[in-house]
């Protein structure tokens, strides 16, 4: 199925490589974010979500560098304060939370969101926009998994495990939403040039 712990290693490695290489304080971030994986940019994510006390859905400057500290973000204030006031377009001294996060997502072409979607709708066996255990039965076989054959782990821990890549390590409840696999495979397409390749690589993947 999809080797997310492969292109985790290769997205860290190309990340890291990048990292030295670019001044760009946005794409700074979103490279040290590359560097823990595809679910980096979801961890920073929760991360903010839980300094977001009154649930506004924005951040004002001291819970943005508090957040930045708190998931390990090395960076020196006068570039962190620099970025949140490249993200405070109207000078409100406050940053919309979801608009930070879609700036983060590494870009996608059209031609590989259209296959991201693809292999998406084709799991979402109910067409309610979240993947769970039950979307996956009969879309990906278990029975291939080497934990199933030699007997330690059950069809559903399978498809929990599998469903769990797509989610940050500290906030994995069993579902994935569109904007999670999207995000996933933002990073994943972050450490791939070529469209082709992409696009190959998903259709092999999910047998599209």
């Amino acid at each position: 199925m999809a080797g997310t712990s492969r292109h985790d290693r290769d997205m860290a490695v190309n990340a890291k490589r990048r990292l030295s290489e670019t001044s760009d304080p946005v794409e700074r971030l979103r490279l040290q974010c590359l560097t823990r994986g595809s679910s980096g940019i979801k961890g920073l994510s929760r991360a903010f979500r839980i300094l977001d006390d009154d649930s506004s859905r924005s951040l004002d400057l001291k819970e943005f560098l508090k957040g930045l500290n708190e998931y390990g973000i090395l960076m020196e204030r006068q570039e962190a304060t620099a970025l949140f006031q490249h993200f405070d377009r109207d000078g409100s001294g406050t940053i919309d939370f979801d608009e930070f996060l879609t700036t983060l997502r590494p870009p996608m072409s059209k031609a590989r969101r259209e296959v991201v979607m693809q292999a998406f709708r084709k799991l979402d066996k109910t067409g309610d926009g979240v993947l769970t255990i039950e979307d996956l039965r009969g879309v990906y076989d278990a029975r291939y998994h080497p934990k199933y054959q030699n007997g330690e782990w059950t069809e559903d821990q399978v498809f929990r495990t599998f469903l769990d890549s797509f989610d940050s390590p500290y906030d994995k409840d069993g579902k994935v939403t569109k904007d999670e696999f999207v995000n996933y495979y933002c990073g994943v397409s972050a450490s791939i040039d070529s469209d082709v390749y992409f696009i190959l690589m998903m259709k092999n993947a999910w047998r599209l």
